[in-house]
């Protein structure tokens, strides 16, 4: 019987890399791909897969979200595919579990799914179910937090230290981030980019911007009101969040 493989990524044209990639395969049938979190719960639940290509870096409902929301006793065998996320990469390599860092070249997907496969054909679902189970609880009690961020273009991928970000603006499904060497355009909300960025480092301080601490050089009064976060670079941004709190914030920070 064909191993039946799942393809769960939110870029279209990293879906169409994996499966060119899973063309020569004779013995494996891609039955389906799903472009978010919701649909790969629904799928993998449906469908029963042996073999998930999953992107860990998902708008609303990431990768890891996706697991955890399926009976522990049915996961799929899983090679993780993601652009970033060190302390992720380490936790594959303390469990044993493979992943493919974005921009992969044919030797490594071939290197990754040869050992998915053994898996798969030894059928050794308990021993997979039993590492991916591990990771999960080890992962779920541990806040994992960005050190850089991976900024995808058609020809490349930049990475972004966090701490070289001045500050992060909402850009409806989309963020910015402002850097003293340019901004870069992130598909990610600004909720879910918060939860993973490091919180004494970073504070949102109204609806729709996130500040680095570090630069802030000063903060004055503005109408109705409100006040101004002054950053180093001379950048003003409009607060909404409280003044005590965000002066308490930077004497600590």
């Amino acid at each position: 019987m064909k191993i039946r493989v799942l393809i769960v990524d939110d870029e279209a044209l990293a879906r169409e890399r994996v499966r060119k990639m899973l063309g020569a395969e004779t013995d494996l049938e891609v039955i389906g791909e799903c472009a978010n979190g919701p649909e790969a719960i629904e799928q993998i639940k449906k469908d029963r897969p042996d073999l998930v290509f999953l992107d860990v870096q998902m708008p609303e409902v990431s990768g890891f979200d996706v697991l955890r929301a399926l009976p522990p006793d049915n996961l799929p065998a899983v090679i993780f595919v993601t652009a970033h996320d060190q302390h992720a990469i380490e936790a594959f390599e303390v469990h044993a579990l493979d992943y493919l860092l974005k921009p992969f070249k044919r030797a490594r997907f071939q290197e990754a799914l040869r050992r998915a496969v053994q898996h798969v054909q030894a059928r050794d679902a308990a021993g997979i179910n039993r590492q991916l189970t591990d990771w999960l609880k080890a992962t779920a009690t541990v806040p994992a937090y960005l050190n850089r961020i991976a900024i995808k273009t058609d020809d490349r991928t930049i990475f972004v230290k966090v701490e070289d970000i001045e500050y992060v603006e909402s850009a409806s499904n989309y963020v910015v981030l402002c850097t003293p060497n340019g901004n870069h355009i992130l598909r990610e909300t600004l909720t879910n980019l918060e939860a993973k960025l490091p919180p004494k480092m970073f504070l949102r301080i109204s609806r729709s911007v996130i500040v680095n601490l570090d630069a802030i050089k000063e903060l004055q009064p503005g109408i109705q009101g409100e006040h101004i976060a002054i950053l180093r670079s001379n950048k003003q941004l409009t607060m909404t969040r409280g003044l005590r709190e965000v002066q308490e914030r930077l004497q600590y920070s």
